[in-house]
């Protein structure tokens, strides 16, 4: 870490609650720099969820918002574990070119998903209605883009494993509402692949990963591809399943991702 993003970490140590012993060094720089809160759904059920915002907002001045849906091995009810993979990556790409924005990373409960399909299987039909955590998600989602200064043109979401079967399936519930997508080794409904087609998004698989088949993310590109959709595909030869190292590093991949507004 530089001494700008060093500076960056050690400024904001007061938003961070107490984490678990020896947590990585990933979660200690991005729990520095967000906020530890919960949402209650109005129908019941309470989601943890990290929150980085802009250091000073200015008047009149509206701010992208990431939305980040972290993998199954982060589950749980500490709020800090879903920071281990991609949110530190994309918080100091942020700091280093002087984007003010949002980020908000929700922590899915144990035992529970964001989409309540096998991870597995090669294809699955996307539930009528969204699993409990992804219905808390999508509420604190419009709470945050109503109630804070969120450009509605540069919400974006992106997430890896079991937060890539996420970004898919809160793409295709809320087709109007993200200027662009980055599902990570994850997969979708291809059949409804068409809600999502004027979307900017860009897929990212490794072509050995052994814990989501590559095909989940092929066929979606493919679906795409077939009616005309934004996409773009990178699979990673000889990469298993953490391509998100990769990809959350990669600073070309994130320019494109801000770069991103609906118009």
């Amino acid at each position: 870490m530089n001494a700008s993003m060093l500076a960056f970490a050690l400024a904001a140590t007061s938003l961070g609650a107490a984490l678990p012993p020896n947590s990585p060094v990933s979660v200690t720089n991005a729990a520095a720099v967000t906020e530890a809160k919960s949402f209650s759904g109005a129908a019941g059920g309470v989601l943890n969820y990290r929150i980085h915002s802009p250091e000073k907002v200015e008047p009149g001045r509206r701010y992208p918002l990431v939305l980040f849906l972290h993998g199954a091995g982060e589950r749980g009810d500490d709020n800090a574990k879903q920071l281990v993979h991609g949110a530190w990556p994309i918080l100091s790409y942020m700091k280093e070119n002087g984007i003010e924005g949002y980020l908000i990373a929700p922590q899915c409960p144990k035992a529970k998903q964001w989409v309540d399909t096998p991870w597995s299987v090669l294809a699955h039909d996307m539930p009528k209605k969204p699993s409990e955590p992804m219905a808390l998600v999508m509420a604190l989602l419009e709470k945050s883009c109503r109630e804070l200064p969120v450009d509605a043109g540069r919400v974006y979401v992106t997430g890896l494993s079991m937060g890539g079967y996420g970004t898919w399936d809160v793409a295709m519930r809320l087709p109007g509402l993200f200027a662009a997508a980055m599902p990570l080794c994850g997969g979708g409904d291809s059949r409804l692949a068409w809600k999502v087609r004027e979307m900017p998004i860009w897929v990212f698989h490794g072509d050995r990963d052994t814990a989501v088949p590559v095909v989940r993310s092929r066929q979606m590109v493919s679906a795409l591809w077939q009616c005309s959709g934004n996409v773009r595909y990178t699979e990673y030869p000889g990469v298993g399943h953490n391509c998100w190292v990769r990809t959350y590093d990669d600073k070309s991949v994130l320019e494109w991702l801000f770069a991103q507004s609906k118009k």
